[in-house]
Parts: C-alpha cells; structure tokens; sequence
C-alpha cells in the first residue's frame, strides 16, 4: 500500500545533519499553497514558511525547533466572512528512530524517524493545523445576544429533590 504524497513535503536526511544542527528554511510555492488549504479546510492560504532548526537528540534521535510563518484566510464563525491573517506557531517535535522511544512512557509525543528522512514539510502542516483557532473571528468582531431584553426576574433555584420532601415516609 503506497503512502500518500503530502501536500508540503521537505525531507530531510538525519544522516546529513551535522552534530551542531542543521537551519532550514523552507516556503509552500503557490501549488503547495492552494493544496494545503484544501486539506486544512480553508478558504485559502497565500503563504507558508517557517526557519527550523533539526538538530541530534538523545542518542539518534532529532529535536525539530523553530517557527512557522503563514498568511491565510479564515473564516469567520460568527459573521461568516472570510478574513486574512498573518499567524505565527512555534514548532517543537522530536523524532527517534524505530524502537528506539523504550523507557519514556507512552504519553511521550515523539514520533519515528521513516527510511532515514524527517519531512520537515509534513511536520509544518500539521503544527499549523494543530494550532490554527478552530473557531475562527474577525479582528474586533463579537457575538451579540439577540435584540430582545432578557427577562429579568430572578429565577429561583429548585432542587431536584424538592419533590421527594412532600411525600410521606413510609
């Protein structure tokens, strides 16, 4: 079964990467752009790049660090129209290779080194869909009540109890 081709895609071999670390940076083209928001569920995305540093950890693996920069537009939950905006994420993943995550408890977040290669690409898409507000507004926009006055007596609070205390005990 093959494996799907990311819409981003970046590797790099962790065989190049030098023990002091390597910078990376990367930038969607405009084909990249229009597939990655499609798969993000956006109205559009203008750009995407982020200045990552990969560098050794723990014995074979790899720490991935630094930011993602991208223009997108959103839209907006509570008028509906979309809007463009800059957002800016950290990024921090780490990577091991295949067995080699023994002894750091299954709630570590660290994911596998395949074939040799970190697709830094892959990791950027999926850090700026993690952190991309679900629920999305327009700068300065907020929900409204409706127009109507709340009724603004006092409501008493009964307890759900309130009926078994009127019976007779057997």
């Amino acid at each position: 079964m093959m494996q799907p081709v990311p819409e981003f895609s970046r590797p790099i071999e962790v065989a190049r990467v030098s023990p002091l670390g390597s910078h990376e940076k990367i930038k969607a083209d405009a084909k990249e752009c229009t597939a990655l928001a499609k798969r993000l569920l956006l109205p559009a995305v203008h750009g995407v790049s982020a200045v990552l540093l990969v560098k050794p950890w723990r014995g074979g693996g790899y720490k991935v660090t630094g930011e993602v920069i991208a223009d997108v537009e959103q839209e907006s939950v509570i008028s509906l129209e979309t809007f463009r905006s800059e957002v800016r994420f950290a990024v921090e993943r780490y990577f091991l290779s295949h067995g080699g995550g023994e002894g750091l408890g299954e709630d570590a977040d660290i994911d596998l080194i395949a074939d040799g290669v970190i697709d830094l690409g892959e990791v950027v898409t999926e850090t700026l869909g993690l952190e991309l507000d679900p629920y999305p507004r327009k700068p300065g926009e907020t929900f409204a009540s409706s127009e109507e006055p709340a009724d603004e007596r006092p409501v008493a609070k009964v307890s759900p109890f309130a009926v078994l205390k009127g019976k007779d005990k057997p």
